[in-house]
């Protein structure tokens, strides 16, 4: 790939700013006290197909790539695409799934030094890795990488599972506060159901649609689709932090729908847990990434030891 200028996303389709929400229609705290101090700040990434350059943050766009630096590759033995033959001893080029730039996410620690975060993966389902596509994070310098920038398109990979292949997104961060959805304790999570569900029929909206979320962000809870699976680093043996979730759903509808995907025909008497997209911009929403039925891939980081190390987690 020939080195050069960065080249960049044209100025109508770079990413928006915070989407407008409705606010949560009650106190959380204050109609469950259990809950008090269980928020935590979120930004939700919004990803709605555009075309965003390597100077943008985005999922699924062009990533920010030094020209000294090979692009990945993944030579698992144990990768394959499902109903397929046997991919064979050439390697397949991994593929851009996040880029997310400081001055875009506020909220996002960075490691000393960078300014800049990107996440990879290799487009195939690998065995004794969750059956999920192999990832690979990445920190880096803007400053430093943009100094000796690729320009052009990455390699393709010769061969991938098409629910792995992301479409090119513009994100909007956006932060918000959320509470725990499968993160409540068991024994808590038993204690508040019938207030739940009380709630929902006195009030019209439910906890879990108004107060969690389970869409692509950073930080908050995880988008569990399944039972939580918290992993604990391999390093110091603490429980590692929630750094982002990729997932399979966007809100089409409720709370969570910004407010200028509102379907205009709803009008301002519709509920914002009532809420329906306009159809006019729904199909742009999300990457169009399946990952199972409806699941998502969590990403986690250790803060205490050197070099930040991650890992992963996957369910559908």
């Amino acid at each position: 790939m020939p080195s050069g200028h960065t080249p960049q996303a044209p100025a109508g389709d770079r990413p928006t700013g915070p989407r407008p929400l409705a606010p949560i229609p009650f106190d959380v705290e204050a109609v469950f006290p259990e809950l008090k101090g269980a928020s935590r700040a979120v930004t939700l990434l919004y990803p709605r197909a555009g075309q965003p350059g390597p100077g943008d943050s985005s999922v699924g766009g062009p990533l920010l790539w030094p020209a000294d630096e090979p692009w990945p590759t993944c030579a698992e033995p144990d990768h394959y695409k499902p109903l397929d033959s046997p991919v064979g001893p050439e390697p397949v080029a991994m593929v851009p799934v996040v880029q997310l730039y400081a001055r875009d996410v506020p909220g996002l620690a960075f490691p000393a030094g960078t300014d800049l975060l990107q996440i990879l993966w290799c487009p195939l389902v690998h065995q004794d890795d969750q059956y999920a596509a192999g990832p690979r994070l990445l920190w880096r310098s803007t400053e430093q990488t943009a100094a000796g920038a690729v320009a052009g398109e990455p390699p393709r990979p010769h061969t991938a599972e098409e629910d792995y292949l992301p479409r090119a997104c513009t994100v909007s961060p956006t932060a918000a506060v959320e509470y725990p959805n499968r993160d409540l304790p068991e024994g808590l999570a038993d204690l508040l159901g019938e207030r739940f569900e009380a709630m929902e029929a006195e009030r019209g909206y439910d906890y879990f649609a108004v107060a969690t979320t389970q869409q692509s962000k950073v930080g908050g809870y995880p988008g569990w689709t399944q039972q939580p699976d918290w992993p604990d680093c391999a390093g110091c043996g603490t429980r590692m932090e929630h750094l982002l979730s990729i997932t399979a759903t966007e809100p089409g509808g409720g709370r969570w729908l910004p407010l200028d995907d509102r379907d205009p025909r709803g009008g301002a008497a519709v509920p914002s847990w009532l809420a329906e997209a306009d159809p006019a911009v729904l199909d742009t929403f999300g990457h169009g990434m399946c990952l199972g039925d409806l699941g998502g891939m969590y990403f986690f980081v250790c803060r205490v030891c050197p070099g930040t190390p991650y890992t992963h987690r996957y369910d559908c």
